[in-house]
């Protein structure tokens, strides 16, 4: 189980999917890229913002309601990935709930605590920023970084389904 955490929430009015990119905090500091509703980005977005205490957003609400239980949240993990589909759970105590990654993502923001990831989901769906966007082709952590910041420009969720595709 790795740490993330959040690196970039990038949001278009155009018809690209909202995306939230996750970063390795420790080891080789792979990127994990999720995409969602703009719904989901939007709680997010909301969750790095102080909170309304006489108007809560729906994600403050709940938290509210998760804060003042028996169990507090120690942590959200992302546990699968899935025909292109991230699954996320929240732990509580020693119960875990399962939920979207938007909304574990909003949940961990809003309450500072830690979002991990299992090792398997950053081997499948993970990006190391090391090898670049083009595996083999040797260039400067600059470089390599933009290649990333053009390749998130591009692609989208179809890219990640796992379907070989007819040629």
């Amino acid at each position: 189980m790795r740490e993330l955490k959040v690196v970039e929430i990038r949001v278009s009015t155009g018809d690209a999917v909202p995306l939230v990119v996750l970063e390795e905090v420790d080891g080789s500091h792979r990127l994990l890229p999720i995409w969602m509703s703009h719904g989901g980005a939007s709680a997010i977005f909301s969750a790095t913002e102080d909170p309304d205490p006489e108007r809560p957003n729906i994600h403050d609400l709940a938290w509210r309601l998760v804060d003042s239980g028996s169990d507090a949240l120690d942590a959200v993990r992302i546990v699968a990935y899935e025909d292109g589909q991230f699954f996320a759970e929240l732990v509580l105590g020693s119960r875990c709930v399962a939920a979207r990654p938007s909304d574990a993502i909003a949940f961990a923001l809003r309450a500072g605590c830690p979002i991990h990831c299992v090792d398997e989901v950053l081997d499948q769906a993970g990006i190391d920023p090391a090898q670049g966007v083009s595996p083999g082709e040797p260039a400067g952590a600059d470089d390599e970084v933009e290649r990333f910041r053009e390749f998130l420009d591009t692609v989208n969720p179809d890219d990640f389904t796992g379907d070989a595709g007819d040629p």
